[in-house]
């Protein structure tokens, strides 16, 4: 469900986040089954695991559960993948911490890693590939096309100006482009 879409998309959205305000569990529910694949599809390409986009967006209806009081209007999306995007970044910090913990058994892990899944499928070489990118370019560009939110929501959600945010989502793609050319996976 898109609120750039019809004006009645915009009504029903409006309904059903008024139901979940109410406490409406299957107003919920419908929230739920309209924003998951789009969620999950931000997690999977920032991650590229399946267990860990999974439980990310578990804890992103859970804090929309309880948070959903607090919307007061404009962008659903926007508010939604502000929270999303602080979700992952408590996971980045999360996994940060984890690492320096286990820094002394860093290669033992590196040695069982098991390989990655064949470079002639496009989509596992574009995951590799986002991956090399830095994590803020990564997840402005997850936003931009798996959250498709608009470059005014990303530079609103950044809090810097539109150019800016032009400037490096036009910045990451050409970075990107560049490792898909370059197929050094």
């Amino acid at each position: 469900m898109s609120t750039t879409g019809n004006m009645d998309d915009c009504e029903k959205l409006n309904q059903i986040i008024t139901g979940c305000q109410n406490g409406d569990n299957q107003a919920f529910a419908q929230l739920i089954d309209a924003y998951s694949t789009r969620c999950y599809g931000y997690f999977y390409r920032l991650t590229g695991n399946n267990g860990v986009s999974d439980d990310l967006l578990s804890r992103l209806f859970m804090r929309l559960f309880e948070k959903i009081s607090s919307f007061k209007g404009g962008s659903f999306e926007k508010w939604l993948f502000t929270i999303a995007s602080n979700i992952f970044n408590d996971y980045l910090r999360h996994e940060y911490r984890q690492r320096r913990l286990l820094e002394s058994h860093a290669e033992q892990l590196a040695a069982e890693t098991p390989p990655r899944q064949s470079d002639n499928d496009i989509a596992d070489l574009l995951q590799r590939q986002i991956g090399k990118l830095d994590e803020d370019t990564a997840e402005l560009i997850m936003l931009r096309f798996y959250g498709e939110l608009s470059f005014k929501e990303l530079s609103d959600l950044r809090g810097e100006p539109i150019g800016t945010t032009l400037s490096k989502v036009h910045r990451g793609l050409g970075k990107l482009r560049e490792l898909m050319g370059g197929n050094d996976a």
